[in-house]
C-alpha cells in the first residue's frame, strides 16, 4: 500500500530541518530506527493537546489517550482518528511485532502491543522523534497535567 505523501530522502531531511526536528528524527521516521528508552522528549510529557506526525503534520494521538506504560517511550491506547496509523508486520530482530507508520506519509512511529489499558487493550509505543506536539489553545506545551 502506498502512502498519500511521497518525497525523496533529501526532501524529508529538509522538511525535518525546517521544523527543527531532533537529530534522530530522519533515521527514526524514514529508516525505522528506534530512540533509546527514557531519552525522548515526550516520554514524561503530560501537557494537553495533540501529537502529530513530525514529517507531515497528520494528527495521530490526543493527550487524553497517553499513559505511563513504564517502557521508556510515549505510550497511547488509541489513535486520534481511525485510520491515521497503518500497521505492518515487523519480523526484524528475530521477533514478530506490529510496526506503526503514519498512514499519510509512511513515517515510522514505533510499534503497537496488545498489553495496554482499557478500553482498547492496546499500547502504541511511539518514538518521540517521530512526533510533534501541539498544545491546546491557551495552554503552554510544558504545562504538567499527568494522567
Amino acid at each position: 500500500m502506498t502512502t498519500k505523501i511521497q518525497k525523496s530522502d533529501a526532501e524529508w531531511k529538509a522538511i525535518l530541518a525546517e521544523k527543527g526536528a531532533e537529530p534522530a528524527a530522519f533515521e527514526v521516521t524514514r529508516h525505522a530506527a528506534t530512540e533509546r528508552p527514557f531519552t525522548g522528549k515526550y516520554e514524561e510529557h503530560w501537557a494537553t493537546g495533540q501529537y502529530n506526525c513530525i514529517c507531515c503534520g497528520a494528527k495521530l494521538f490526543d493527550s487524553e489517550t497517553k499513559f505511563d506504560a513504564g517502557c521508556g517511550w510515549p505510550s497511547f491506547y488509541k489513535e486520534a482518528i481511525p485510520g491515521a496509523i497503518r500497521e505492518i508486520v515487523d519480523r526484524s530482530h528475530g521477533m514478530v511485532r506490529t510496526e506503526t507508520v503514519c498512514a499519510n506519509c509512511g513515517a515510522h512511529l514505533g510499534h503497537v502491543f496488545p498489553d495496554g489499558p482499557a478500553p482498547t487493550g492496546l499500547r502504541y509505543c511511539m518514538n518521540s522523534a517521530s512526533l510533534d506536539f501541539a498544545p491546546r489553545p491557551g495552554e503552554s506545551w510544558d504545562e504538567p497535567a499527568k494522567s
